[in-house]
C-alpha cells in the first residue's frame, strides 16, 4: 500500500469521477483506475462500486476512506515539520440547511486555520441533498434540524442511509423579521400573530415533503406564501415585503447586519439542530476544527 494510492482514493471521492480525478491529478484515467484496482486487490475490499452511470463509494470504501484521510494528514504534517515541504491544500466540504451560524463558523475556521492554499466548499442546500452529499461523502458533514413532527421519519432515514445525527443544541423556534416590522417590538409571537404576514420558506425541489421542510410548522396553511432558494433572497424579501420566516433564532450582526431580528415563537415547540456524518468514516482534522468553531458560534449567539 502506497501513500500515493491513498491520495488517489481521496481525490476520486472528492471529484465523484475517475475521469475528473485523473485530470486534477495530472495522470491518465487508465493509470488511476489501475492504481485503485491494485489497492483494492491488496487490501481485499471493494472501495468503489462501478455501474453504467459511474462509480460510488462502497460501505467498506467509506470506512477505508476515514483511515486513509488520517494517514495522509499525518504524513503531510510530518513532511511539513521535518522535510520543510509545503503543506498541501486543506480540504473540507460542508452541506447545510440555510443557517447563518453555519456560515459564521466556516468564516472563523478559515480566518484562524486557513493557509495560503486551501480548497473548501460550503453548500447551503436542500435537506434531501444534504443527506445525499454526506451519504456519498461529497460532504464530510451535514447540518440540519429535527423536531417532534419530523424526528421519527428523519432519524430513520438517516439510519437507513448509514448516517449518524449528533445534536448541537436545542432551541425554541424564532421568527426572523425586518427590524421595521411591528412584530420586532414584541417579546414573543404566536402563529395567530403571523397570519396577516407573508411566510417565506426554502423550496425543496422535487423532494418537497413536509418532513424535509427547513421551517417548523410547515404543514399549517398560509394565505401568503413565498418559496425561495437562497438566504440572501429570503432576507431581502423579509425586508421588502415585511414577511417572516421561522428558524433557530441564532443570527449574527457581524455577517447579517442589524436589519433582521429574531423574535421567539411561543407555541410550546422546540427544534434540535445537529450535524450528520457517515457512520463508516472518521472526521478529518479540518472537520474537527470546523465543529469546534461551530460550537463557539452557537455558544456566542444562541439565545437561551
Amino acid at each position: 500500500m502506497k501513500l500515493q494510492q491513498l491520495k488517489y482514493v481521496i481525490e476520486v471521492v472528492r471529484c465523484g469521477s475517475i475521469n475528473e480525478a485523473a485530470r486534477r491529478l495530472y495522470i491518465s484515467q487508465p493509470s488511476l483506475s489501475k492504481a485503485v484496482k491494485e489497492l483494492e486487490k491488496e487490501i481485499g475490499i471493494t472501495i468503489f462500486t462501478r455501474t453504467s452511470t459511474g462509480i460510488a463509494l462502497s460501505s467498506d470504501g467509506a470506512e477505508f476512506l476515514g483511515y486513509a484521510r488520517q494517514v495522509v494528514e499525518q504524513a503531510e504534517l510530518l513532511e511539513h515539520r521535518y522535510l520543510n515541504a509545503a503543506p498541501s491544500p486543506q480540504l473540507l466540504s460542508i452541506s447545510t440547511q440555510h443557517y447563518a451560524f453555519a456560515v459564521n463558523a466556516f468564516v472563523d475556521m478559515i480566518k484562524k486555520y486557513g493557509q495560503e492554499k486551501y480548497q473548501f466548499t460550503m453548500r447551503e442546500t436542500r435537506t434531501y441533498e444534504i443527506i445525499e452529499d454526506v451519504k456519498s461523502l461529497k460532504s464530510e458533514i451535514g447540518i440540519l434540524y429535527v423536531s417532534s413532527f419530523n424526528e421519527k421519519v428523519m432519524l430513520q432515514l438517516l439510519k437507513e442511509q448509514g448516517l449518524e445525527f449528533h445534536e448541537l443544541f436545542q432551541a425554541t423556534p424564532h421568527i426572523f423579521v425586518s427590524a421595521q416590522n411591528q412584530l420586532a417590538k414584541k417579546k414573543s409571537v404566536t402563529l395567530k400573530d403571523l397570519e396577516k404576514y407573508p411566510r417565506l420558506s426554502f423550496e425543496q425541489g422535487e423532494f418537497n415533503s413536509f418532513y424535509y421542510a427547513e421551517e417548523i410548522f410547515s404543514t399549517i396553511p398560509s394565505k401568503q406564501s413565498i418559496q425561495v432558494s437562497d438566504r440572501a433572497t429570503l432576507f431581502n424579501l423579509l425586508i421588502g415585503l415585511n414577511g417572516y420566516t421561522i428558524s433557530t433564532g441564532i443570527l449574527s450582526e457581524d455577517l447579517n447586519g442589524s436589519n433582521i431580528v429574531p423574535v421567539p415563537l411561543d407555541e410550546g415547540e422546540f427544534i434540535r439542530v445537529g450535524w450528520v456524518v457517515h457512520n463508516k468514516t472518521q472526521l478529518s482534522r479540518m472537520a474537527r476544527i470546523y465543529l469546534e468553531e461551530l460550537h463557539k458560534v452557537i455558544e456566542k449567539y444562541h439565545q437561551k
